[in-house]
């Protein structure tokens, strides 16, 4: 009987330490996203969706926008998705960006 106990008192801590293991894993995987700011330093007020949400921006105040990867910055018209500005890529996170960069 103390031999069944003691094997499945192993079992279960055997168990865990792998629980454990695989855990620390999944956590190193994770990255925090950051994000980047757009200015908008064009002679206009202009409406753009972030990839997540629409945005007013007046002339020369600016936005915080998530750094999502592979989202498209683009115009919004009347609350909807218009053309896209732009693509968000890694190199830009973490930078401020002038919207006149990306407008003709």
């Amino acid at each position: 009987m103390k031999t069944l106990l003691i094997s499945v008192y192993f079992t279960i801590i055997g168990l865990n330490v792998v629980n454990i293991n695989n855990t620390e894993t999944v956590l190193k995987e994770v990255k925090l996203e950051s994000s980047f700011t757009l200015i908008n330093d064009t002679k206009e007020k202009v409406t753009i969706h972030t990839g997540t949400g629409i945005v007013s921006l007046n002339k020369g105040s600016k936005t915080s926008i998530g750094c999502n990867v592979g989202k498209e910055v683009r115009w919004a018209n009347e609350g909807k998705k218009g053309d896209v500005i732009f693509k968000i890529t890694k190199d830009i996170c973490g930078e401020t960006l002038k919207l006149s960069k990306f407008t003709k």
